[in-house]
């Protein structure tokens, strides 16, 4: 169809389950090439696609004018600089969390995308799925209330085998710990329904794995709404769960354990005025069933780019806070402190949380 937006997918590790999802938007999407180091497995992502072209390099993809969209999925240490590469090909760009190692590298980021005016997609997959989308709903009816308080828990089991990537675990390759490549999206979901975070207090430790950054934490946070919230993180768990439960004023709502189809559900909303019940139920009942994850993120990128509405798509604005908060959850563990947030442009981690000497 010549409406279909051409897509190049770099990296066939999570890449692959980016690609089987466009293989569901088969009438939005074409891949056209998966690109990655691995000659093998770039083949086996190119076969998914059905129809792909197998590449082991960048230049291949970004020297193409056909290419509408790539999307990254790299090692976190390549996002930005592949990011903004693609973007000064003239390409429209969907990352991988995190978009970026450092507050500065967001800016230049934004930089990159108004200079080619093109834009740039963060991926926020939790937001996805029915149970999120009748929380959202209930919120846009008014019906949820003031947040009380909000409590993630992002329990995983992480062992060798999940380290064996070289990157991982390091601070040069995965550009910090648990905090970045697991509870990032559960963060999200927080500013989503009880506005942005604005102070951060964090406790981080390594004590799962031989690695060196952080497999276990602690955070309390406080967001614009005034919702008290935390985050239990551990990589050290009887296997792999994720939840997410909120109490507001109205409506206690709490999410499914599936790790990664938190949003999906099943959700369940608990009225706090039991006479208020059948309310809530018939609100949650009338959302139209909705595809999870990246296929869903992914409808609404198409969306966007046609100029038709989307729903909930994550924007840079995410982006960059998230960026923002996994800087201030560094530097309070760091210097054993509250930190408030937005963060002034001159924070003296704006360049980075990592440690000077591990990078």
């Amino acid at each position: 169809m010549s409406d279909r937006i051409k897509v190049a997918v770099l990296g066939a590790g999570i890449g692959l389950s980016h690609i089987e999802a466009y293989a569901e938007l088969s009438d939005l999407y074409e891949v056209v090439y998966v690109c990655d180091l691995d000659p093998e497995k770039a083949k086996v992502g190119a076969a998914l696609a059905k129809g792909a072209r197998p590449v082991s390099a960048v230049a291949d993809v970004f020297s193409d004018p056909s290419v509408d969209l790539v999307d990254i999925c790299l090692p976190p240490h390549l996002h930005s600089t592949m990011t903004i590469a693609a973007l000064d090909a003239g390409k429209h760009v969907v990352c991988e969390k995190p978009i970026a190692g450092s507050v500065a590298e967001v800016h230049r980021i934004a930089e990159a995308a108004k200079r080619a005016a093109r834009q740039m997609f963060p991926v926020f997959q939790y937001r996805y799925g029915s149970g999120y989308r009748a929380a959202h709903t209930l919120k846009e009816k008014g019906m949820l209330g003031k947040p009380f308080v909000l409590s993630l828990e992002t329990h995983w089991q992480r062992g060798a085998d999940y380290y064996a990537e070289r990157w991982r675990g390091s601070w040069r390759g995965e550009l910090g710990g648990a905090v970045v490549s697991h509870a990032i999206h559960a963060h999200n979901l927080v500013t989503l329904l009880a506005g942005n975070v604005r102070s951060v207090a964090a406790f981080l430790d390594t004590r799962v794995n031989p690695i060196e950054t952080e497999d276990c934490a602690a955070i309390s946070m406080k967001t614009v709404e005034g919702a008290l919230v935390t985050s239990s993180i551990t990589l050290g768990a009887a296997g792999s769960k994720s939840r997410f439960r909120a109490c507001f004023e109205h409506v206690t709502l709490t999410s499914g354990s599936e790790p990664y189809h938190v949003g999906a559900g099943p959700w369940v909303f608990l009225a706090t005025d039991p006479a208020r019940q059948a309310e809530f139920d018939a609100v949650v009942a009338s959302v139209p069933a909705v595809a999870d994850r990246f296929a869903g993120q992914f409808a609404d990128i198409f969306a966007r780019l046609r100029g038709m509405p989307d729903l909930y798509l994550p924007t840079f604005a995410d982006a960059e806070h998230s960026i923002e908060l996994i800087t201030a959850i560094y530097e309070s563990a760091q210097n054993s402190r509250i930190v408030d947030l937005p963060l002034p442009r001159d924070h003296a981690l704006t360049d980075g949380w990592q440690p000077a000497d591990r990078m």
